[in-house]
């Protein structure tokens, strides 16, 4: 049997900058700073300690693999049989800008929030670390999962993600949690039109907007953000979008229903941008694509999904 052959993809365990580092130290002025600065340095060892323990995993496994940290990802991802993630969600949904529908991902949370640290500190700081929403593995079950996996005993789920269209031409990136379209100052009023089509037929009003922007959320999506500005969670297999406009000036009465709301699977939503500028972000900021006045985005479900492996839980 031919060898399986892996990509390791980390999260660099230097985001947070060392306690002893000289551009630390003078910042260290209360034992509260400290504190808080003792915490992210456990924090930055937790996660190392996590992808040690992982390379050792695979060093004992019919496999071959190689590490490579995320910030130096740059190609699309071809000639491997899985892709394991070792940070957060952020690490796993940037790995999914670089994959297609071929190779699954399995994430794992390296640095999983604790509920009673998160406690302790309450009164402190916000002691909250990695929720790893898609991760189905931590240290203390990756080897299951990982024998599971090659032996082919775990199915990796569908997810599905967001296709962006500009000016109808197909962006590169999928969405695989959600996209926000709005002006790249979050103090301009962002002015937009949008509604639903279905084929070549509209089918729903036209809504048009002066808003801080739009929000479009996947199902993986709908516990993010969208979720905290009120919007439902969707079962995690959904092929449905969810949209919604962020903070509407005066949206009248008939619209007002309408500034919340899901895009079916055999939908796309059609959006006309009316400011100077703007931006649409896909998830998160660091992947972003500039518009202008006039430009059309057509946003649907019809990109190609994602091949994820989950926890059970997100399941049922």
């Amino acid at each position: 049997m031919a060898r399986r052959r892996l990509l390791l993809l980390l999260k660099p365990f230097d985001v947070f900058p060392a306690q002893n580092h000289p551009n630390v130290l003078p910042r260290i002025t209360s034992p509260k700073t400290s504190q808080v600065l003792s915490y992210l340095d456990n924090r930055r060892k937790v996660h190392k300690d996590a992808i040690n323990f992982c390379q050792d995993i695979l060093r004992q496994k019919y496999v071959d693999w190689e590490a490579m940290f995320r910030s130096n990802l740059s190609q699309p991802i071809r000639d491997v049989d899985l892709v394991i993630t070792v940070g957060g969600d952020g690490t796993l949904l940037q790995a999914s800008h670089f994959m297609d529908d071929s190779v699954p991902v399995l994430g794992v949370n390296s640095d999983p929030t604790q509920a009673e640290e998160v406690e302790k500190f309450s009164e402190e700081f916000d002691a909250t670390r990695s929720t790893g929403y898609l991760c189905a593995a931590t240290v203390r079950n990756f080897e299951q999962m990982l024998d599971n996996i090659l032996e082919g005993h775990s199915v990796p789920s569908e997810l599905s993600r967001m296709s962006i269209c500009v000016n109808s031409k197909l962006l590169s990136t999928y969405a695989l949690n959600d996209v926000l379209i709005a002006h790249p100052c979050p103090a301009t009023v962002s002015r937009f039109s949008f509604r639903m089509r279905k084929g070549i037929q509209p089918c729903s009003p036209l809504v048009n907007c002066r808003s801080s922007g739009l929000r479009v959320s996947t199902a993986a999506g709908s516990t993010a953000a969208i979720l905290s500005a009120g919007g439902f969670a969707m079962p995690i297999l959904s092929k449905d979008l969810q949209y919604m406009v962020r903070e509407p000036i005066l949206p009248g009465e008939a619209s007002s229903r309408l500034m919340h709301g899901v895009v079916k699977s055999d939908e796309s939503m059609d959006d006309v941008w009316y400011c100077k500028e703007g931006m649409i972000y896909v998830d998160g900021s660091h992947v972003f694509c500039p518009i202008q006045h006039g430009d059309t985005i057509e946003l649907s479900s019809s990109a190609p999904v994602l091949k994820v492996f989950l926890s059970n839980h997100l399941l049922t």
